[in-house]
């Protein structure tokens, strides 16, 4: 009889915090027609910026390459020439390629920038259907001058976060 009763009490239990969360609002949002603001330090997608001249920002130095942590970048810099000229710098990055499988988006590499040519966007929809796609090269990463849409107006304006800080830095 006691075991009956112990049920019965635990059944109620568990109906009260059943009734008790059912009228509370839903925490989950209709995606994609519904959209959560993000974070202002959300870290995301990466962008290349460029000088308003229309010069790439990036001089080839490949210090995000050595500092980013899951040796997810890939740069190989090509010297500048009169004739040729993609930086206002004597070097450029000739290859610029990110493998967004690895990258732990740390924002490291857009710390360890000097002349802020890379930059963690607020751009969270990365998808692809094959590994291969998920390695973004130069001519993707890339914003160009003048900015194509409001999204990558927003980027190249400054617009966005300045700087991403790691761990709540």
């Amino acid at each position: 009889m006691t075991s009956l009763l112990d049920a019965a009490v635990s059944t109620l239990k568990g109906l009260a915090v059943t009734f008790r969360h059912i009228f509370r609002p839903r925490p989950t949002v209709q995606y994609p027609e519904e959209r959560k603001p993000e974070y202002p330090r959300f870290r995301g997608r990466h962008v290349l910026r460029r000088y308003e001249n229309g010069l790439e920002r990036c001089v080839g130095c490949q210090l995000c390459a050595a500092a980013c942590p899951a040796d997810a970048i890939y740069i190989e810099a090509a010297e500048n020439t009169d004739e040729d000229r993609h930086s206002p710098g004597d070097r450029y990055g000739k290859v610029f390629d990110i493998h967004m499988m690895r990258c732990i988006f740390c924002g490291y590499c857009a710390e360890a920038c000097p002349y802020e040519a890379i930059r963690l966007t607020t751009d969270f929809e990365i998808a692809a259907f094959t590994r291969d796609e998920f390695i973004y090269h130069k001519d993707q990463l890339l914003v160009g001058w003048p900015p194509r849409d409001d999204r990558e107006r927003k980027h190249v304006e400054g617009k966005a976060p300045e700087l991403v800080y790691p761990l709540g830095v």
